[in-house]
């Protein structure tokens, strides 16, 4: 098989991120100012990179994020497993310190092993791989080798857990920003980290 070229960035800044309103899957709020600058900038960075395949969640941010090569006629597949874990319960509220205390219960839940534990109504991370090995599966079969991912903060960490065969309860070695690329290489058997919670292009 042929080395494929995996860029997985998270989306950009919505008004909700700065807010510390809880999104998840279960919101679908657009880009902010900030994240459409965050956006180009990604774009300026990397256009001459050649993109053969972008793949995004269903959601809008992730969509929006990635635009500017969507534009360019690059083929683009939305896959819904890509999607943010779900928050359940939290979707859509103002973080109070009670439900700030009860996510780094569960945080901490996760670090332990407990990985399905989840908030009410929610998701756990293991409901959520289970998803992501059905992605996975789709992009690394997909006959394009230079592949641009687009995807969320908590889902990543899992989703490169998956690829780098580590468990979940390793997820919070993966750090993240809004717009922040992780690279990695694919060689038919394996995964290679090459770039980690890149930001130079926001620089």
């Amino acid at each position: 098989m042929v080395t494929k070229q995996l860029f997985i960035v998270r989306h950009g800044e919505t008004d909700f991120n700065r807010q510390n309103i809880v999104q998840g899957s279960g919101v679908d709020k657009e880009l902010n100012a900030l994240g459409r600058l965050q956006a180009q900038k990604f774009y300026e960075y990397y256009h001459k990179i050649p993109f053969q395949h972008i793949f995004t969640s269903s959601l809008i941010r992730t969509h929006q994020s990635v635009e500017a090569f969507i534009n360019n006629g690059i083929k683009h597949s939305v896959i819904p497993e890509l999607n943010e874990i779900s928050w359940g319960d939290f979707e859509g509220k103002q973080q109070t310190p009670e439900q700030k205390a009860i996510y780094w219960e569960t945080v901490q839940m996760w670090n332990n092993g407990f990985l399905q534990a989840k908030i009410t109504n929610g998701e756990s991370p293991l409901e959520m791989q289970e998803r992501q090995k059905i992605a996975l599966n789709q992009i690394i079969n997909t006959e394009e080798e230079v592949l641009l991912i687009c995807m969320h903060g908590r889902a990543m960490k899992s989703f490169l857990c998956l690829m780098l065969g580590e468990s979940l309860t390793k997820m919070e070695q993966f750090q993240h920003t809004n717009l922040c690329l992780y690279h990695l290489q694919y060689d038919g058997t394996k995964f290679e980290l090459l770039k980690s919670n890149d930001i130079t292009h926001l620089k």
